[in-house]
């Protein structure tokens, strides 16, 4: 099976799952908060037109997990502070 890699830990996906899939998959369905109140975000619309689903990908921060494509060996960074 492949895996990303997520805050350190392996996290295993099937081919053709985005981030946000495999996230979801593993049993995570909030990885992120909102800088005002801590509102914890995750997956929403699933569809790349909100941004409750941000993460750093490889370094690159602000990626919408629900529109990349995980790939083997992806380091996928969580908990990076949205607007509310």
């Amino acid at each position: 099976m492949n895996e990303i890699v997520v805050d350190g830990a392996p996290l295993p996906f099937v081919e053709g799952q985005t981030v946000a899939a495999a996230l979801v998959a593993a049993g995570r369905v909030a990885w992120r908060t909102t800088r005002v109140h801590r509102r914890p975000r995750g997956v929403f619309c699933g569809i790349g037109v909100c941004f409750d689903c941000l993460v750093t990908i490889d370094g690159a921060g602000g990626q919408r997990a629900c529109l990349v494509p995980a790939r083997p060996g992806m380091t996928v960074t969580t908990g990076e502070d949205g607007d509310d």
